[in-house]
């Protein structure tokens, strides 16, 4: 790990890629026109970064299109995709502190967790996908002995991939890996909070030698190219991770356009239920305090739910509020800091809304909740706990997306799954439990995508990764997500 002064010298001399990337080539904007991307920490501006919309859609769609049916891609046996992907990842490594820091002056998030984390994540991802698309077969269905039926995958055609801006890296490849791993091509369009990081990965991605419009990436806003990609009745897949809100808008123009495949991980309000019968207390208030505060709060699986066993409330609040105490708004390139800045002052100031509602609600608001800065800038918040809250309060229904959490308490065991399950969300849920039995029939009670038995977050690259009810119907990671981006024919042949 570098050293403090070493990223605040490399950040001084970093050069961005901010034009868009299609068929194989960085080129302004159709329009001409650009947007800001700023770095939240101190308020300066990164750079002026290419500002798609429906025209620029037209023609990436247009060229991936075209390389799709052209088959150099596409048709490439796997093994080949497989070398492709692979060189893909090592190229990612290789640039990993780039990468890294490109994501923390971008949003903000503390380059301890880039180098650590998102980009070690990613190569992952790449590798394990491509480790997995040479063993995905197909089937041979039981028929009768005067016929064969063959079931085999096939690639879709193109993916729109649409990704948020906490884990811009990460959970891009989350979508892109699978999707050209089974053969597609892909238009990459970055939150244009986070943008710079998918522009680099352009340059790898054509280093690696994937071929000219079949990786293209478009950044823009998400009502001017966003909307266009989910329109496009040339796009034959949308893949998002963001806002339920915006997840429900995308799902309506796939309804208006041609029905492409729309597959969603949207917003999250995950309960962690801490049982009296939990003898680590201590780890349990690490993990609590650590689902929340980790990343600035901006996780869709936070802990922003706490639900604790009346009986040991006080004690386990007094052990919450000393984890606390250990995530301390810092530069973000301090390899030292744990808590960056909040993405933009907008929704800085959504947080704090957030945190003035809990208050005039009537929540206690136990620890922190101010805004802050670091050297005199910057869009920091510290992190903030409320108790005795209530399920109607705003901070309890709904996604705050940031360092703020609720707690409330139950007295019994069916209490617990009430509240927990009082949720329009269904993304993750956590049980912390010394009794097996209880933690298996818990489990299976949550209405949740994902539920963690003493531990929180747990998840590799074989493990999938989605919600429910409103949190959406996507699965990023394992073999699961490769099914998502191809498509499942049936040949019937008569062998009588």
């Amino acid at each position: 790990m570098k050293s403090y002064s070493q990223w605040q010298e490399m950040a001084n001399s970093i050069e961005f890629n901010t034009n868009a990337f299609i068929n194989g080539a960085f080129v302004v904007a159709q329009s001409g026109e650009t947007f800001s991307s700023i770095n939240p920490a101190t308020g300066e501006v990164l750079a002026e970064v290419a500002s798609c919309d429906s025209e620029d859609a037209e023609i990436a769609v247009a060229v991936a299109k075209q390389v799709f049916e052209s088959g150099s891609w596409s048709r490439k046996p796997a093994l080949e995709r497989k070398k492709t992907l692979l060189k893909f990842a090592d190229l990612i490594e290789q640039h990993a502190e780039t990468l890294s820091l490109i994501d923390t002056l971008d949003m903000g998030k503390p380059i301890a967790d880039c180098v650590g984390f998102d980009i070690p994540n990613t190569i992952e991802t790449f590798r394990w996908t491509a480790e997995a698309i040479d063993k995905v077969y197909g089937e041979i269905s039981p028929t009768n002995t005067n016929s064969m039926a063959l079931m085999t995958h096939e690639p879709i055609g193109v993916v729109a991939a649409i990704v948020p801006w906490n884990y811009p890296l990460m959970m891009a490849s989350w979508k892109i890996a699978p999707a050209l791993a089974a053969g597609n091509s892909v238009i990459l369009k970055p939150s244009e909070k986070s943008p710079l990081s998918a522009l680099f990965l352009a340059t790898l991605a054509k280093e690696a030698g994937i071929p000219d419009g079949v990786f293209n990436v478009l950044p823009g806003f998400g009502h001017t190219v966003g909307k266009a990609l989910a329109l496009h009745n040339e796009v034959d897949v949308i893949t998002f991770t963001g806002s339920t809100k915006v997840a429900g808008q995308l799902m309506g123009y796939a309804g208006e356009s041609n029905l492409k495949r729309t597959w969603l991980e949207a917003g999250g309000k995950s309960p962690c239920i801490i049982f009296a019968d939990c003898e680590d207390l201590e780890a349990a208030a690490f993990s609590a305090a650590f689902g929340i505060f980790s990343n600035q709060g901006e996780v869709c699986i936070a802990t922003s739910r706490l639900l604790i066993e009346e009986s040991i409330k006080d004690k386990f609040m007094g052990l919450l509020v000393e984890q606390a105490k250990n995530f301390i708004p810092g530069d973000p390139l301090n390899p030292d800091t744990n808590m960056g800045a909040i993405v933009d002052q907008q929704h800085l100031n959504n947080i704090i809304s957030f945190i003035e509602s809990g208050v005039s609600e009537g929540a206690n608001l136990l620890y922190g909740g101010n805004q802050t800065t670091v050297d005199g800038q910057g869009c920091f918040v510290q992190p903030t706990i409320f108790t005795d809250t209530q399920q109607n309060m705003s901070i309890v229904e709904n996604e705050i997306f940031g360092p703020v959490v609720a707690v409330n308490t139950f007295t019994t065991w069916e209490e617990a799954i009430q509240l927990a399950n009082d949720s329009k969300y269904g993304l993750a849920a956590g049980i912390w439990t010394d009794n097996l039995k209880k933690a298996h029939k818990t489990a299976r009670e949550l209405q949740a995508g994902m539920v963690w038995i003493n531990n929180w977050a747990g998840s590799d690259s074989t493990t999938p990764f989605g919600g429910v009810k409103q949190s959406g119907n996507a699965r990023d990671k394992s073999l699961h997500s490769i099914d998502k981006y191809t498509e499942m024919k049936t040949t019937w042949i008569d062998l009588s």
